[in-house]
């Protein structure tokens, strides 16, 4: 009879990115690892302050399986004001390092850890993983286009010293539809920043991994993910495993929302559902024309409006009373013309409900990844009006390679007009145009639902990640039998 103890369910620790467009996949990343296979998780946050009132209700959220616990905060005195997320984050790691490897230390000991999961730019935490002969994982919560980039702009940057934004020709990443160098993620707009190096720092790494969860699927990027499951040399193995979205309360939610109820009252698919997300602010001149170009395109909308990035100085400007207040810069007398088609819900709203509910028909994003697969796994065709980050490459692969999306053209001035606003809105919701994406979307939207069901590829690759955490734990139970 073997008496040879079972070993314990895998565990694997987790450093995130803090902002919450990669924490809610991760979160629920690991909350579908323990429902389908037991696995448990503990998150490792290196944090330069307190914690915002998201972050906060994020982790408080969080089932029990899933443990986490705040690192001491570094300072960040020495920067300038004006220091991109990407450098933060990326020094955050590497100035938290010392606390990274005690705290991985400490749940080896107690866990016996298979695994450590990084966000995109998490790499340096790697070396105190490597001390601890413990193996290393990236949870890549965007595309597979961009993760192509990831794995090949190193070489490109080796080979040019141009802005690639000047290179005369498109820029062809393997598997992906070629790209003008402006629309590469923004760190890429300007290589003598730092975050363009740490980006680049971080990209180098990436061979050192060893896997990348990818959260897209084949039927979406089938180019980029061709590619990205080619065995090469100093390629990891990919796991693509999308969509992975967000289920259950926002951890923003308040009170509860309005449109619900009157979302209820509107003719199937007749909604434009308009949202920047949680990070997406317009300056006032741009809430100004899509405010202008919804009322003229005469079709109903829900629009989720935040305070514009410009807010205090128009405030002034515009003698706004109420600055605090995302409907005070509404253009005058909008909501009453309006009223009865059109609802503006002031910062947020329960999005993941809205896009499933049968009268939202076109979502208007700012082409975050997690909206874009929640708006794909609903079958709802976009308006791509990206923003920042790599939105400007995703609205590349929903209008270009998946066909679902219009893309709104901003003028040499950078304005979106209230009359290319309106072309796009009823186009999108009453053209022919619109009626081949919204089909196109629904074969995009049973795809996600078979690629996710018991026999579909994204759970296959699940399955093949967890059987590496199990294998990672079994082979480390074993040494630590051996050491007895």
């Amino acid at each position: 009879m073997d008496s040879t103890p079972t070993p314990p369910p895998p565990h694997f620790a987790v450093i995130p990115t803090p902002g919450m467009g990669h924490l809610i996949p991760l979160g629920e990343f690991a909350k579908k690892l323990h429902r389908l296979h037991g696995v448990t998780s503990t998150f490792i946050l290196p944090t330069d302050g307190p914690l915002s009132s998201a972050q906060s209700a994020f982790f408080s959220s969080l089932p029990p399986s899933i443990d986490h616990l705040l690192l001491p905060p570094v300072s960040f005195s020495d920067l300038p004001s004006d220091v991109k997320i990407e450098t933060r984050i990326s020094l955050s790691i590497s100035r938290s390092l010392p606390h990274i490897r005690r705290s991985l230390s400490s749940l080896h000991s107690s866990h016996n850890l298979s695994a450590l999961v990084v966000d995109l730019f998490g790499t340096d935490a790697f070396d105190a993983a490597r001390d601890l002969s413990i193996p290393s994982y990236i949870f890549f919560p965007s595309t597979a286009m961009v993760l192509s980039m990831f794995l090949n702009l190193p070489a490109l940057h080796d080979s040019t010293s141009a802005e690639y934004r000047h290179l005369p020709e498109k820029i062809k990443f393997p598997g992906c539809t070629p790209l003008h160098g402006a629309e590469l993620f923004v760190p890429a707009q300007d290589r003598t920043n730092e975050a363009y190096k740490w980006s680049i720092h971080h990209m180098k790494r990436y061979g050192l991994a060893d896997g990348i969860v990818l959260n897209s699927f084949n039927e979406l990027e089938p180019g980029p993910i061709e590619y990205l499951l080619r065995h090469e040399p100093g390629k990891p193995p990919v796991y693509p495993i999308g969509p992975v979205i967000k289920t259950g309360l926002n951890p923003e939610a308040g009170a509860p929302c309005p449109c619900a109820t009157w979302l209820d009252d509107q003719p199937s698919g007749s909604v434009l559902y308009v949202s920047f997300g949680s990070g997406g602010t317009l300056s006032h001149d741009h809430i100004i024309e899509l405010a202008s170009g919804l009322e003229i395109s005469e079709q109903r909308f829900l629009w989720v409006l935040r305070l514009p990035n410009n807010a205090i100085s128009n405030a002034t400007y515009f003698n706004v009373s109420n600055s605090g207040d995302p409907l005070a810069y509404l253009p005058e007398g909008f909501l009453e013309r309006t009223k009865g088609r059109g609802l503006v819900v002031p910062f947020w709203a329960p999005q993941a409900q809205i896009l499933a509910h049968r009268s939202t028909g076109a979502f208007l994003t700012h082409c975050g990844w997690n909206s874009v697969l929640e708006s794909v796994t609903n079958g709802v065709p976009m308006i791509a009006w990206p923003l920042y980050a790599e939105q400007k490459m995703n609205a590349v692969i929903v209008q270009d390679d998946a066909k679902v999306a219009l893309r709104a053209r901003p003028r040499e001035d950078g304005i979106v007009d209230r009359v290319q606003i309106a072309n796009l809105v009823k186009g999108l919701m009453e053209g022919e145009e619109g009626k081949g994406m919204r089909s196109r979307m629904r074969d995009l939207k049973d795809a996600a639902t078979k690629s996710l069901s018991e026999n579909g590829a994204s759970t296959k690759f699940l399955n093949e990640f967890v059987a590496k955490l199990k294998s990672n734990a079994s082979n480390e139970s074993k040494n630590m039998l051996a050491n007895v």
